[in-house]
């Protein structure tokens, strides 16, 4: 019988904006956590939409919009990179 792990994907939004974290220089790669359904991470949050925790060592964690409601998601960062990967993520995604 096959070990079973986490469910690890997310919405066609959610996947978008998985991809555009990857594709920052400095990201070693972004690890989909648990999902909470029903919720929400403010009322204006649409699909896809991404809100930054906190800088944890080795990376940053944040939570994830999805079509069923919040997914946390832990990014992998190159040593020394977190702040610099911060400020990245909120130029693109705290602007509108």
């Amino acid at each position: 019988m096959p070990i079973q792990g986490r469910h690890q994907s997310t919405c066609k939004a959610g996947k978008k904006t998985v991809q555009s974290i990857e594709a920052i220089p400095g990201v070693t790669g972004v690890v989909i956590g648990m999902s909470i359904g029903g919720k929400s991470l403010a009322r204006n949050a649409t699909t896809g939409h991404f809100k930054i925790q906190r800088i944890v060592s080795g990376g940053i964690k944040g939570l994830l919009q999805s079509s069923k409601g919040v997914q946390e998601i832990f990014i992998r960062t190159e040593a020394n990179q977190e702040e610099k990967i911060r400020h990245i993520l909120i130029s693109r995604f705290y602007n509108t």
